[in-house]
């Protein structure tokens, strides 16, 4: 059997030569688009790259500014509370509304410490140790002293004591 000769008939000549045609038009058509969409594509995530690399630049100064402001803030920090709890009032049976009026009364005393630079306060601890602990108080018709545990400089300051019998 033999394949007919459609090879020689025009008809078919430019059929398979349209095909071919088309073949390499849309092939062309093809690595237009493919390229126009890669260019794009590379345009924008080099735009991106770029777009990250200022803001990284930018967190980075912010967070050294930031740092620097810390620093200098933390040298100029000042005393916004007073805090003073008394630690023991089981031990000398006394009202713990008297306890919480003394705790009161003392902060009282103290707030001149209030707005004050908080290395001047802390190079002060040993005479504000002195002021309290010489401080005598009347609960329950008997004289208490104080006795410093812990105090602790920040902007809340904080002072614990306990309640001693004088003698």
């Amino acid at each position: 059997m033999r394949i007919p000769p459609f090879y020689k008939l025009p008809s078919w000549q430019r059929f398979f030569a349209g095909m071919v045609v088309g073949g390499i038009v849309s092939w062309m058509i093809f690595i237009y688009m493919f390229g126009v969409m890669h260019e794009n594509q590379t345009k924008l995530i080099e735009e991106q790259k770029n777009e990250i690399s200022k803001y990284k630049n930018t967190l980075t100064y912010l967070q050294e500014e930031y740092k620097q402001l810390n620093e200098k803030n933390e040298d100029q920090l000042t005393i916004q509370e007073v805090k003073i709890k008394i630690s023991n009032p089981t031990k000398t049976k006394v009202e713990l509304l008297s306890i919480h009026e003394t705790e009161d009364r003392l902060s009282g005393d103290l707030r001149s410490l209030i707005n004050k630079d908080l290395e001047s306060v802390y190079g002060n601890r040993d005479l504000i140790k002195k002021i309290i602990e010489n401080k005598t108080v009347e609960l329950n018709e008997k004289s208490f002293t104080f006795k410093v545990r812990e105090m602790y400089f920040w902007t809340t300051t904080q002072i614990t004591l306990e309640l001693e019998y004088e003698d």
